[in-house]
Formats: structure tokens, C-alpha cells, sequence
């Protein structure tokens, strides 16, 4: 069980007795790390600042409900995550998507617990270079939204998989499944870069 530090707790505790001055430390504190795991969800711009005010508007009206039983910063991604998927799938039938990747995003049977292969192939690692770190992000975005989660969460983000199972709400197998799915299909979208053949 993830613990809440004990600046969170005083945050928490002030703003659910309304003190709206925590709540503002609350944003300045989480904002930055909200709004770039947004923009790798749903790309960057308005789109992308809009949402990461809803995320904490809906943090702030919900407030007073919130337990210890998960960090702050796990219940802001939680919130995010849903608003984030909320988005996508409202866009998705806007723009009328191939059923191909629909069905590939609805596949929710049949994921099975594996081993996470090759811990050398670091998407964070991969960010730090320039050319890479664009091609990286353009591979995220061709994710299924729930493997782009899972990657971003664990890889970018560094949240342990029993963070991202209250994040996502699965079973901490299914984390694992989507991680090893994810990493997967980013190494084949990557390869040309990472053996460095596009790159000469």
C-alpha cells in the first residue's frame, strides 16, 4: 500500500477543512508532472491544459472523500488517466477511427502475466536524446491507450506497478501484460533508430 507523505497529509487535511491556500500548494506542487503526463497521453497544447485543469478541479471537488489508502500523487494520476481516457474515446468517435484500432483498444481478454523483457530498452533514457525522443513520441501516441498508460506511468512517470494497478484499476498482472505489450511494440516501432540505421 502506497503511503502518503506527511506534507501530503497537512495538504490533504488543510484543504478538506477549505483552506484554499493548500490547495494552491497542492497545484504548484503537482502541475508540471500532471500536465507532461497528460501531454504524452493526449498530445501537447490546449487541448493538453485544459485537461490538466479539469484534473484538478475534479481533485478539488472531490477532496473532501479523499482516504489515505492511496498517495496524493496516485489519485491525481487516477484522475488524470480517466479524464485523459475520457478524451480520447469521445475524439475517437468524433474522428470515426478505423475499427481495426478500435477493436485493438477494446482487447481486454486474454492479457497474461509475463516476465518484462529487456530492462536496457529505456523509454526515459531514450527521451534524453533529441531524434529519438521525438520518434519515442510519436511510437506513444500509435499506442492503445491502455498500453500507453501503463508505459508512460511506469517508464516515464516511475510509478511502481502497485501504483498503477489503483491507477488503472486491474489486477497487478494485467500492469505487467500491458507493460511487456507496450515495451514490445515500442522496440519494433524503434528499431531503425535504436541500431542506429536511420541515424547515419
Amino acid at each position: 500500500m502506497t503511503i502518503v507523505s506527511n506534507a501530503d497529509t497537512r495538504l490533504i487535511q488543510r484543504c478538506q477543512a477549505n483552506d484554499a491556500a493548500a490547495f494552491n500548494e497542492i497545484v504548484t506542487r503537482y502541475k508540471n508532472k500532471v500536465y507532461n503526463y497528460v501531454c504524452r497521453m493526449v498530445g501537447p497544447g490546449t487541448d493538453a491544459e485544459d485537461l490538466t485543469q479539469e484534473t484538478f478541479i475534479r481533485a478539488y471537488l472531490n477532496m473532501k472523500s479523499f482516504q489515505s489508502r492511496a498517495s496524493l500523487n496516485t489519485w491525481l494520476y487516477r484522475i488524470a488517466t480517466n479524464i485523459c481516457i475520457d478524451f480520447t474515446r469521445k475524439n475517437r468517435k468524433a474522428k470515426a477511427l478505423t475499427t481495426s484500432l478500435q477493436r485493438e483498444d477494446n482487447e481486454e481478454d486474454g492479457e497474461v502475466e509475463r516476465d518484462i523483457p529487456d530492462e536496457r530498452f529505456d523509454p526515459q533514457a531514450l527521451l534524453l536524446n533529441k531524434e529519438l525522443g521525438v520518434q519515442l513520441d510519436r511510437a506513444l501516441k500509435a499506442l492503445p491507450e491502455k498500453l500507453r498508460t501503463v508505459v508512460l506511468l511506469h517508464d516515464i512517470e516511475g510509478l511502481a506497478y502497485e501504483e498503477i494497478a489503483q491507477i488503472v484499476e486491474c489486477p497487478l498482472g494485467t500492469v505487467k501484460s500491458r507493460l511487456f505489450n507496450a515495451r514490445a511494440a515500442l522496440r519494433e516501432k524503434l528499431t531503425p533508430y535504436l541500431d542506429g540505421s536511420l541515424l547515419r
